[in-house]
This record gives C-alpha cells, sequence and structure tokens, in this order.
C-alpha cells in the first residue's frame, strides 16, 4: 500500500497544466460560459489563510462547472495601488513600484502553489499603464458625458500623511494610518455623478436575488432614500429664515431646538463676530465624520443665540444651535430636534436641559412629559399635537407635509444619504487624473493621444505630501487647447475606481481600448462573485454604478456586474500574549501539559480569544510551510470541509492533521482498485445520490455540506466487499473528488490508464432511478417497545410485514409460543405486535 507523495504530485501537475494551458478561457468557445470571480487581493507580501479559503471556494466552483461542459473564465490579478506601498517607500526607502511588484511575484507563487484553476494568461496589476492608461480613457469617456465634475467641498484631510481620507478611513477622528487628528478642509475635488444613479441603484437591488439579503440592505442603508418635508424656520430675532429638511413632519409638536452643521452659513456668519461660536466650530472640526461615529460621539452644541417661530404656533420660540452631530451635506444642513422620538437629540436635550415632549404614543403612555430612559422611534400615535392626536405616524406626516404646501412654506421631497464619490486623492500611487490646468482656458481634458499618461519613476518621499506636485517636470504641459504653458493634474484616483471595472478588463484585453464591447458582453455579468462582507458596501456600490455609467454612454450593455455574490466568513485562530505584553505569533509558541509557553525559554504564555487572523496581533498562519508539510490538497480539503462557507473557520492542527488523513485515506481507496465483479445495490443507491448531492452543494456554494457527502461515501466504500460496483464507485468518487483535491485525482486518473487529465472529465451522469430510495427501514415493536429493525422493499403488503415480524427471533423470544393480541403495521414504517 503506497502512500500519497503530495508534494511529488503537486509540482508535476501545476507544471502539466500550466504548460497545457488547461485553464486558459477561450473567447470563441460554442460552449455556455460561466464567469467566476473573486476579489482580486492587494499584493502586501505574502498570501494568508483567508486568500486560501476565498480562491480554493472559487477554484472548486470553476473545475466543477468545467466538468459540466461549460467554458469557465477564472482570472487573477492584483489591486497594486494605494497607500500601503507609499508607506513602504517612506519606511524603507524603496520605490512603491518596485515593492509593489516584489510582493505581486512572491504572492503569484504562492496562489500556484495552491493549484488554483486559473486562467493566468489575463493577469493584470492596476499599477501598470497598460490598465491604468485604460482607466484614464474610461474617465475621459465619462467626463465628456458630463458624469465628472469639480468642486470645492469639505474633505477630511489627514495633516500626517497628507492626504484626503475616505470616512471609512476615520476611526474615532483619527486618520486610520498616522493616528492623527483628522482635519476637516476645503479642497477642489473630482467628483463621479453616482448620485445621478441612486433610483437606478436602489431598484437594481430588487433584481439581485442571488446576493445575500444583508449585502442588498447594507447598500439601500447607504444610498438611503428618504422622503418628507423640506421646509422654512422663520428667524424670530432677525430678518431670514432657516431651512431644515425632515423624514419625521408628524413630530413637529414635539421640536424643542434647531441645529445647524459647523459649516453651515448662519454657523459661519455666527463665527465671524463670536470668539466662542469659532472656537467651538474649529473643535467640530476634529470630531467624527462617518455616520456611526456621529451617533456615539458626544453631543454637543453651540447655543447662538439666535430663535425660531414654530410654523404653526407664533408664540412658539425654539433655540438655534451649532451642533456636532449634524452633517452639512444632508438635506440642508439643519435640523429640528424632536427629543422623545430621536436618540441622537434625546441625548443633546439632556445634556443641555432642553424639553423633551411625547408626541408618538406607544399605546400606554401618552401623557407630554417624557420619563423615558431612552427615545421612543417605533410606530404609534400621534398624541399632544393638536390637530394631529389620534393619527398614526403615517397620516401625521402626509397631513403636516398637506398643510406646509398649502402654507407655502414647504415642500414635500426625497433626499438620499448616496453622496457623489470624491475620487482625488493627493497621493503619488494612484493612476493620475488625465486632466490639464491651463490659466487662459481652464480644466481641459487630457488628449487622448498622450494616454496612458504615466507616473514618474524619480520621485522621493523623503517630504510628506504628494512628490507629483514638486516634481520638476512632469506637471508641466502644454494646453491642448491654446499650448500655452498649463499644468497637470497632479491628484490620482481613488482605488476604488481601478477595481470598479477591472472585472470588464478580465473579460476582453484589446491593446487599443479598455475592452471589447462585444467580447465583454459574452461573459458578463460576473455568474459567481466571492469575496469578504467588509467591501459590501463601497466595493460593489462603486462597481454597480460604474457598469450602469458604462452603459448609459453606450460603452456596454449590462446594467449590473455581479449576478451572483456569495461573502464568505474569516479564518480565525487563537491568540497568544507573552508576560510582557507581547503578541507571540503561532511559531513562537508550543504546548506543555496542559499550557502554552514561549517556544525559546520556556515562559508561560497567556492565550487570548480566538479571532480574525491579523498582522497586529500576530496570530497568522503562513500557508507556504502548511503547504510543504502536508501538501495543496490537505489545505485545500480543510479550508471546505471544517465549516459552512459563510461563518468563520477556526485553524487548528487537528483540523489539517485530519484532513491529510482524509487525504491519505483517498488515496489507498484508490491504490486498492481492483478487476472485482458482482453487483452492490445499496452501494450503487448511494454513489448515485452522491453524485446529485455533491453537485447541488457545489452550486450551492455548500462545500462542506459536499465534503461531509464524500466522507459518507468513503465509509460505504471502505466497508463494502470486493464486487464491480466497488470498483465503479472508487472510479467514481475520483470525479467527485476532483474539484476539491485535483492533484490527488490527477495522480489517481493517471494510474488507471484513463485518457487525458481529469481537470477535463466530465462530471459522472446520474442514474435518476437509483436517487429513488426501494427499500425501508421498519421498526418492530413489542408493546410499544423497539425490539429491532429490519430492511424491506418500499410498499411492501400489510400481512408480509407483520409475517416477518412475527418470525424475527427476538419478537419469538418474548412471545414464547404464545399468539399475539394484535398485531399493528404502518405501511413503511413499523410493526407493533401486543402481546
Amino acid at each position: 500500500m503506497s502512500r500519497f507523495n503530495a508534494l511529488k504530485a503537486d509540482s508535476a501537475w501545476q507544471k502539466v497544466w500550466d504548460e497545457r494551458q488547461t485553464f486558459a478561457a477561450d473567447d470563441n468557445s460554442p460552449k455556455p460560459k460561466s464567469y467566476v470571480l473573486e476579489m482580486f487581493p492587494y499584493p502586501s507580501g505574502r498570501i494568508h489563510m483567508g486568500h486560501v479559503r476565498n480562491y480554493t471556494m472559487g477554484d472548486v466552483l470553476t473545475r466543477y462547472r468545467r466538468m459540466r461542459g461549460m467554458e469557465v473564465l477564472h482570472p487573477m490579478g492584483w489591486d497594486a495601488f494605494g497607500m500601503p506601498a507609499e508607506n513602504a517607500a517612506m519606511e524603507k526607502k524603496v520605490h512603491p513600484g518596485s515593492w509593489t511588484r516584489e510582493n505581486i511575484a512572491t504572492m503569484r507563487a504562492q496562489l500556484k502553489r495552491l493549484g488554483l484553476a486559473l486562467d493566468w494568461s489575463r493577469e493584470l496589476a492596476t499599477c501598470e499603464p497598460d490598465y491604468y492608461g485604460h482607466e484614464q480613457a474610461l474617465f475621459l469617456d465619462l467626463f465628456e458625458h458630463g458624469l465628472v465634475y469639480r468642486k470645492e467641498s469639505t474633505v477630511n484631510w489627514d495633516p500626517v500623511d497628507m492626504t484626503v481620507l475616505a470616512n471609512e478611513q476615520v476611526i474615532d477622528g483619527r486618520g486610520w494610518r498616522s493616528g492623527a487628528l483628522v482635519e476637516k478642509k476645503k479642497l477642489s475635488q473630482w467628483f463621479l455623478k453616482i448620485t445621478d444613479f441612486a433610483d437606478e441603484l436602489l431598484e437594481g437591488l430588487g433584481t439581485l436575488d442571488k446576493w445575500p439579503d444583508k449585502v442588498r440592505l447594507m447598500q439601500e442603508n447607504w444610498i438611503g432614500k428618504s422622503e418628507g418635508l423640506q421646509f422654512r424656520w422663520k428667524l424670530s430675532n432677525e430678518a431670514g429664515e432657516l431651512e431644515v429638511f425632515t423624514t419625521r413632519p408628524d413630530t413637529i409638536f414635539g421640536a424643542s431646538f434647531v441645529a445647524v452643521a459647523a459649516d453651515h452659513p448662519l454657523a459661519q456668519a455666527e463665527a465671524e463676530g463670536n470668539l466662542e461660536a469659532a472656537a467651538f466650530i474649529e473643535r467640530c472640526k476634529q470630531g467624527g465624520t462617518t455616520a456611526a461615529e456621529l451617533e456615539t460621539q458626544e453631543k454637543l452644541g453651540f447655543n447662538t443665540g439666535l430663535t425660531v417661530t414654530h410654523p404653526f404656533d407664533p408664540e412658539w420660540q425654539l433655540p438655534v444651535y451649532i451642533a456636532n452631530f449634524v452633517l452639512m451635506d444632508y438635506g440642508t444642513g439643519a435640523v429640528f430636534g424632536v427629543p422623545a422620538h430621536d436618540q441622537r437629540d434625546f441625548e443633546f436635550a439632556s445634556k443641555y436641559g432642553l424639553p423633551i415632549r411625547r408626541v408618538v404614543s406607544d399605546g400606554d403612555k401618552t401623557a407630554p412629559d417624557f420619563t423615558d430612559a431612552e427615545a421612543y422611534s417605533g410606530p404609534g400615535t400621534l398624541v399632544n399635537s393638536h390637530f394631529l392626536d389620534g393619527m398614526d405616524v403615517a397620516d401625521a406626516k402626509r397631513e403636516v407635509i398637506q398643510r406646509a404646501e398649502a402654507g407655502g412654506w414647504g415642500t414635500g421631497t426625497t433626499v438620499w444619504r448616496l453622496r457623489d464619490w470624491g475620487v482625488s486623492r493627493q497621493r503619488y500611487w494612484g493612476t493620475p487624473i488625465p486632466v490639464i490646468h491651463c490659466g487662459a482656458c481652464g480644466v481641459q481634458p487630457a488628449p487622448r493621444a498622450s494616454l496612458p499618461i504615466v507616473l514618474p519613476e524619480d520621485v522621493s518621499f523623503d517630504i510628506p505630501g504628494n512628490p507629483l506636485d514638486r516634481h520638476p517636470t512632469w506637471n508641466k504641459v502644454d494646453c491642448p487647447n491654446c499650448g500655452a504653458a498649463a499644468r497637470r493634474e497632479t491628484d490620482t484616483l481613488d482605488t476604488f475606481v481601478d477595481s470598479s471595472w477591472y472585472f470588464i478588463r478580465f473579460a476582453s484585453q484589446p491593446g487599443d481600448k479598455p475592452f471589447d464591447r462585444a467580447v465583454a458582453e459574452q461573459w458578463l455579468p460576473v455568474n459567481q462573485y466571492i469575496g469578504g462582507v467588509e467591501h459590501a458596501i463601497l466595493h460593489l456600490l462603486y462597481a454597480r454604478f460604474w457598469t450602469r455609467a458604462l452603459k448609459r454612454i453606450g460603452k456596454l450593455d449590462v446594467a449590473e456586474p455581479f449576478a451572483g455574490l456569495f461573502t464568505q466568513g474569516m479564518v480565525t485562530h487563537e491568540t497568544y500574549k507573552a508576560a510582557d505584553g507581547r503578541w507571540l505569533s503561532p511559531g513562537e509558541v508550543v504546548r506543555k501539559g496542559e499550557l502554552w509557553v514561549e517556544a525559546s525559554g520556556g515562559a508561560p504564555v497567556t492565550t487570548g480569544r480566538i479571532e480574525k487572523m491579523s498582522k497586529s496581533k500576530k496570530n497568522t498562519v503562513d500557508p507556504e510551510p502548511i503547504v510543504d508539510q502536508y501538501g495543496a490538497d490537505a489545505v485545500r480539503w480543510f479550508v471546505l470541509s471544517d465549516s459552512p462557507p459563510e461563518r468563520d473557520l477556526e485553524w487548528t492542527e487537528n483540523g489539517i492533521e485530519g484532513a491529510w488523513r482524509f487525504v491519505q485515506r483517498l488515496w489507498r481507496l484508490f491504490d486498492q482498485l481492483g478487476e472485482w465483479q458482482g453487483e452492490d445495490k445499496p452501494l450503487d443507491r448511494a454513489v448515485h445520490q452522491t453524485i446529485a448531492g455533491v453537485a447541488a452543494d457545489i452550486e450551492g456554494l455548500q462545500f462542506n455540506k459536499a465534503v461531509a457527502k464524500l466522507y459518507s461515501l468513503v465509509n460505504a466504500i471502505e466497508k463494502a466487499a470486493p464486487s464491480a460496483s466497488r470498483a465503479t464507485a472508487i472510479r467514481t468518487i475520483i470525479l467527485l473528488a476532483a474539484p476539491m483535491t485535483p492533484h490527488l485525482a490527477e495522480e489517481a486518473w493517471a494510474a488507471m490508464g484513463q485518457d487525458g487529465l481529469i481537470a477535463d472529465a466530465e462530471w459522472p451522469d446520474v442514474d435518476p432511478a437509483l436517487l429513488v430510495e426501494d427499500e425501508v427501514t421498519i421498526a418492530i415493536q413489542v408493546n410499544g417497545k423497539l425490539r429491532d429493525t429490519v430492511k424491506a422493499a418500499k410498499g411492501e403488503a400489510k400481512d408480509a410485514l407483520e409475517a416477518m415480524a412475527l418470525a424475527n427471533p427476538n419478537v419469538q423470544r418474548i412471545l414464547e409460543g404464545a399468539a399475539p393480541k394484535k398485531v399493528i403495521v404502518v405501511p413503511d414504517r413499523l410493526v407493533n405486535i401486543v402481546a
């Protein structure tokens, strides 16, 4: 009995697949096409177990669909621009390009060792001019169609990294990388008009029935369609009006204050003559910028001394505050506060001693004095609200909007949380924005003949800020309109732009344009997209916008880029800490009895929670030595088998050991294959049920269930006596395991003398007759107690079942020759003998 030599098989078959270009997708194939794609990685240095799990899932689906007769596109590339490369340049004194390309080479080699069925001929990296030059052309296309514009806007500015940060890169008011307090700053920025597509993007979510519900909900909330009332409050103690938007006009009789954003014109005017107001506004600039942070940070306000008059009561005056939780880019930058029915307003009113008045009753509490510990934001009936009393919330909203419109002081309207996409980044390592600034002609698109506008190599990171700004020649260019000396745009594009169309470039890669429409449309949309839920909002939303924008300008007839989406769970591992608080990697600790100790020195170690693998906590496991020890198939088997793919997977030594042992079990089965004779009908049925079940599980991305079915079939084969059925079962399980353990399957396929590669073989056919159970288990009871079980033909007659039960040795022993008082037969289920 031989042992499967995993390392030898891995290298041999990977070489064969590579030489034969086995997984290169053919654009001209007549087969039905399927596009399987995992989110492409950032080349940070080395792959981790999260990569292994993600790409193995897509690989199994790819190999399976090829066996089902499909032409499958399964490409790989690199999301290669971004701040980490510039950080490395500053820290390691290397060029971002060389750092990135070295990492790509390392990670490519690591991925190839997993035996992934990838079309490497389509490999791309977003940092290469042959990719980003086409991105520049698409930017100009959108520019020419009015979907790109430039305006001055308030941005999150990191004063250390000297760049704009997205809201998601601001953590507790600080830059995600530098840790510096983020400032709000006015800058001229380039924007894409994603808000023009807000309705389409929202409605399109209804067509994505192969997406997780939670992801569609997250996108729906991010787009944030809100219907409400936009109306004007009259300023009481000076001329003018203050316009607000609210989604809860029904609560207008519960108002106790009005608040404006720190950058609202009223706040700015107040600051001009009031040093305290100016200082408060500066303090607001240091606060959080994300919606989540605004919800959790302390609510602060500055009383301007101004008041407004309630639209339904001229005697009712409300104070006007500048508040740190109001955003200028939502609605009008001003809100009215209803503390009893909004938690932010409740916290603000509690801090500043403002009235808290109940106007919506949950059925039990109707008194105007609100004494609950938290605001009530649920449904109910209007109370303490004059003409609205007794109405439900929806009717009250409509009534207030109707009266506001009739009185000429407000309008029912819709607003969106979604904002246009600011794509300017003040950094070097990104796609240069193809625009030229001329003193005489203004902003001019770069000539298409000048594309790609290539980043200069001779840059320095010794000084903070964007090296393109201070480059001696690169940013100097003639105006394409008048020929005068002009300046090239030195902002580069947000890296989310790079990942918003890469899947189109994978599908079609002509040299003279971003893609060939006819070829791309053969593959798109991506049939199955796989990636982490952390990209559920921005990346997916921007990609959906990009395809819709290209459709609107006539470049592509695809609205939704990803027909199916699967978000896999994370890979986790125990954490370890030394006595001095240092995080320790799994390779730095060993088990000593029931305890963990440091491998060098034996000092005791504290074990922490099982958490997502991260470099900061050093609980990562490098796949390379694991593959060296156990082979690619064992690693693949473990990440598929140990947990449902949508849940987190804990990496354990016992788990990978068990996977390796099962790979060896499979090999032993193949190695024992003989030329046997005879039929084993139960085994035949088990084989065909497994073929059908594994197929359904792979298509449903329930890989752990498919693995469990293969375990069961292996057990059945091992227990079965030698027969032709057993030989067929062994040959069949080779095919069924091939998508998961491809190296072992190829080795077994070749050892059996089969033609070609198992990678090109067909999935075994199912005999529908063998999926139907023709045998059932009958429970035999005496006086209601189970005494035995027997197999019988499905649909067996009652008298035959009765005779079988009475002849059972256990029953005969209990009856001791006496006749039963009664026999109850439930066909296909049980026989109960009453003694």
